[in-house]
C-alpha cells in the first residue's frame, strides 16, 4: 500500500514559477483543500469555479501532463488503515545518489522521495500494508543500496493545513 504515487527526487526550482491564468490559479488554489465528498465531485467543482466539468479536467490533465502538478489523488492514513507509516532518512554520496534515487523510488512503499541539503540528505515517507512492513521495506532498501536507513516514526501528529496558494 503506498499513501501516493509521487515517485521522484526533488531539488528548488531553478527557474522562474510559470504564469498561470486565472482559471489555472483557481483550479490549482481550490482542488489543495480536496474533493467534495458526492456523487459528482468534478462537477461539483466545476460548478464552484463557473466552468464546465470537462474543461476542469483538462486543465487539471494539463497541468499534470507539464509537470506544474506532480501528483493528484487521495492522500490515505496508513496508521489509521492498519497500516504502517514512518518517516526516513539516508546519507548517500553525490556520486551515488542518481543511484540509489531510482532503487529507492522503485519501491511501492515509497512516496514523497526529496533531496535536502544536509548530511542526511535523502528523505521519503514509506507507507506500508502493516505495521511491521516499516522494517521490512527498511531492511530491503539498506539490502538493495548498501546504505542505512535512519527510521524516523512520528511521536505526535501535528496536521498543518499546509496549502500553497498560486
Amino acid at each position: 500500500m503506498s499513501a501516493t504515487t509521487e515517485h521522484t527526487t526533488h531539488r528548488a526550482p531553478a527557474t522562474p514559477q510559470p504564469e498561470f491564468t486565472a482559471l489555472e490559479r483557481a483550479i490549482i488554489n481550490r482542488l489543495q483543500y480536496g474533493l467534495p465528498l458526492t456523487r459528482t465531485p468534478y462537477q461539483d467543482v466545476a460548478d464552484e469555479l463557473g466552468v464546465s466539468e470537462n474543461t476542469l479536467i483538462q486543465h487539471l490533465e494539463a497541468l499534470l501532463a507539464q509537470g506544474i502538478l506532480t501528483r493528484f489523488g487521495p492522500m490515505f492514513h496508513a496508521g489509521e488503515m492498519g497500516g504502517g507509516l514512518t518517516l526516513a532518512a539516508m546519507r548517500i554520496p553525490d556520486e551515488a545518489f542518481q543511484r540509489v534515487t531510482e532503487i529507492v523510488n522503485r519501491l511501492p512503499e515509497v512516496a514523497h522521495n526529496y533531496r535536502r541539503e544536509h548530511d542526511l540528505n535523502m528523505w521519503f515517507v514509506l507507507a506500508t500494508e502493516s505495521p511491521e512492513g516499516i522494517n521490512e521495506a527498511i531492511e530491503q532498501i539498506e539490502t538493495l543500496t548498501g546504505y542505512p536507513v535512519y527510521n524516523m516514526p512520528k511521536e505526535k501528529e501535528f496536521h498543518v493545513h499546509l496549502h500553497f496558494e498560486v
